[in-house]
């Protein structure tokens, strides 16, 4: 119970009880009451601003765990990229280098994908670039996943065709040589007979007597009969498919004509001495991608290590060609 409170009144010379009105206790009520709420309120600002509520520890838990989770999975996709670029390199330069196939370019394993605002949604957030890095991370390694698929699925069609192409690869000589001295003139840069200054003498000069039976080196069509008085004179081309070409000049008799298919070690031609020929020999050329390619690292078939060591001894020493 609350205790009276009591004032002198000098005019009486007595204490008298002091009597607070309605109005009064009314007011101090609503001071009270203001005085907590503004109290509760400081009280709920301060609490707001240093402490977490349980809902806001929540969820900077579960910000903290999806942090933790892009980092490992972005440590996967690292690993993962690592991966990939291993199966590249042995695509180009296994794979594809037996069976005598190009390499997938580079501007086609970095393709581009998407456009500049292709990761505009996951912007604006605390988190994003997190997000982003991931998601181009992703792409890249998405876009390199196809292109690597296509060029595996193109190694095994030329794995399924492989007896096919080994045997349409020129890899044996194109007149019986066995003992090597038959070549007069090797791959590279040679004395023209005519003009006596180095020229470069893109095939072999097999020399032999005319009439001197001429095989194909590998399965493929007669794409060319030609006869002519110049350059090199009556000439066969055979195509083989798969990039290779072989050319066969200076001949004097054909024994196959456009369009026929041959097998390698079929007779084709005869060895002669027409167009620009010093003496009778047989011009041999191998193409590939339409490119002359020297003929000495085709001859698989017909050489022991020895002798092909013998040949590209031979084939740096200086000779004048027959053509």
């Amino acid at each position: 119970m609350a205790k009276k409170q009591y004032r002198y009144n000098p005019k009486s010379l007595r204490y008298e009880e002091i009597r607070i009105g309605l109005r009064q206790r009314l007011l101090r009520g609503l001071f009270f009451v203001a005085s907590v709420a503004v109290f509760s309120l400081v009280v709920v600002l301060i609490a707001w601003s240093f402490f977490d509520s349980p809902k806001e520890r929540m969820l900077k838990r579960e910000v903290e765990n999806m942090k933790l989770q892009y980092e490992i999975f972005n440590d996967r996709l690292a690993e993962m990229s690592e991966v990939m670029e291993d199966l590249q390199e042995k695509d180009d330069n296994i794979y594809r280098v037996i069976f005598e196939a190009e390499p997938v370019l580079p501007s086609v394993r970095k393709a581009g994908f998407g456009g500049a605002d292709r990761y505009a949604r996951l912007d604006g957030y605390q988190n994003s670039d997190v997000i982003i890095e991931t998601a181009k991370t992703l792409d890249k390694l998405t876009s390199q996943v196809a292109v690597q698929s296509e060029s595996f699925d193109e190694v095994f069609r030329m794995a399924k065709n492989k007896a096919e192409m080994l045997a349409s690869i020129p890899a044996i000589q194109p007149v019986s040589n066995k003992d090597l001295r038959r070549l007069s003139s090797y791959y590279g840069y040679r004395i023209d007979p005519f003009y006596k200054v180095t020229k470069f003498h893109p095939g072999l000069d097999f020399s032999a007597p005319t009439g001197t039976e001429i095989y194909a080196t590998g399965d493929g069509v007669v794409s060319r009969v030609r006869f002519s008085k110049r350059g090199y004179g009556n000439t066969v081309m055979i195509d083989h498919g798969y990039g290779f070409e072989t050319l066969y000049a200076h001949i004097s008799e054909f024994e196959v004509k456009k369009g026929e298919k041959v097998k390698r070690g079929q007779l084709i031609a005869r060895v002669g001495n027409t167009g620009k020929s010093t003496a009778p020999h047989l011009h041999y050329e191998i193409h590939k991608n339409n490119k002359t390619v020297n003929p000495i690292y085709y001859f698989f078939n017909d050489l022991t290590p020895e002798q092909f060591e013998k040949m590209l001894e031979l084939s740096t020493i200086p000779t004048q060609t027959m053509d």
